[in-house]
């Protein structure tokens, strides 16, 4: 499968750090994940972790799982 086919996205985070529990909490269950975050400069490459968007992204296949652990993530948030 070629590697711009392997991907979904998921969902989007704001800031770096809540993007990481998402990945690790997804790399605990087994469900390997890319961060994809854009620099903020064109000439002077950097992030905003904390106010910057986090996309991350899941391979097809873990799709549906991941979309159910990120419900129940959701749903603990909202207690």
């Amino acid at each position: 499968m070629s590697e711009e086919l392997k991907w979904e996205l998921l969902t989007e985070i704001q800031g770096r750090w809540k993007a990481d529990i998402v990945k690790a909490m997804l790399d605990s269950n087994g469900i390997e994940s890319e961060l994809f975050q854009e620099s903020v400069g064109a000439l002077y490459p950097t992030s905003l972790d904390m106010l910057g968007r986090v996309q991350i992204f899941v391979s097809k296949t873990d799709a549906k799982a991941a979309r159910k652990l990120m419900e129940e993530y959701n749903h603990n948030l909202e207690r």
